[in-house]
């Protein structure tokens, strides 16, 4: 449909008067935001009618505004944007904010029964297993998947691990590439396309021997073939709007069975919290 619209919108646009092809442009140029809106919020974008809005949705041979938002929610399905992905979610909730609340708690929903079978938790076993015996553990995750990195390192270092970040992108990951070392294990919240940075991870990961966890949602990826363990945790639904919570969750498991695995240090670190704690206040 992608094809299709954007020569549909080219081959009609001379006949079209100037506000009509003004606002198809605007549809063709913003799918993933046609899908979402409704024809009083395009128009605001554009400073005109929803009235003009229907006729160009018309003009371009639709019966109404419906009509196009199928048509164009299908041409987004082989499209991983943020923006189409929210277009495809805003699409199927409509301006019913209760209806976007039960699609959230819906989503987490199954990503929990996801976690919670059999292979979820033996997955999150394996992970700990593999992770147990590190050294240090180096946590690697970008986007908005460095905000859960963070907390993971964070978490760890409290309950007595050595960890350490790997969060850059472009060539200042390699600085932090050089830190690696024998003896290590590597976490990696990777999601979707193989992109260069889990790539130069994953590579170095391996020329060292490391142990590789990988967070993702799919087994069958290029990267996931390549790593010691595939923890899988799902970011909400397939193709659309990505939701955090059930990796959250995952990584919560991982934190609290890697202290288990070693309780004394764990305890004896946060005894030192509590005692440093102390020294800087009442």
């Amino acid at each position: 449909m992608e094809e299709e619209f954007g020569t549909l919108v080219r081959r009609l646009t001379p006949s079209l008067s100037p506000a009509l092809a003004r606002v198809a442009s605007y549809l063709d140029q913003n799918r993933a935001v046609a899908v979402a809106c409704s024809a009083a919020q395009i128009a605001a974008q554009l400073g005109t009618s929803d009235a003009t809005v229907i006729r160009t949705v018309q003009a371009l041979g639709f019966d109404g505004l419906p009509g196009l938002k199928q048509a164009l929610a299908a041409g987004l399905d082989g499209r991983r944007t943020p923006a189409a992905d929210m277009g495809r979610t805003l699409s199927e909730v409509g301006d019913d904010a209760g209806q976007a609340i039960d699609a959230v708690l819906d989503a987490h929903r199954e990503g929990m029964e996801a976690l919670r079978t059999e292979a979820g938790r033996a997955a999150v076993l394996a992970a700990i297993t593999a992770l147990h015996p590190a050294a240090r553990i180096g946590v690697f995750g970008i986007g908005p998947s460095a905000h859960l990195a963070r907390y993971l390192a964070f978490q760890l270092t409290r309950s007595g691990r050595r960890s350490f970040l790997l969060d850059a992108t472009g060539w200042a990951l390699a600085d932090q590439l050089l830190d690696l070392q024998a003896g290590d294990a590597v976490l990696l919240l990777a999601y979707g396309q193989p992109y260069r940075e889990v790539q130069a991870v994953m590579a170095e990961a391996r020329r060292l021997g490391l142990r590789l966890v990988l967070v993702t949602d799919t087994q069958d990826s290029a990267i996931a073939r390549q790593a010691t363990v595939v923890l899988l945790a799902r970011r909400g639904r397939a193709n659309q709007v990505a939701l955090h919570a059930t990796t959250l969750i995952a990584l919560e498991a991982v934190i609290l069975g890697l202290a288990a695995a070693d309780r004394n240090n764990a305890l004896q670190h946060l005894a030192d919290l509590d005692r440093l704690r102390r020294l800087i206040g009442s």
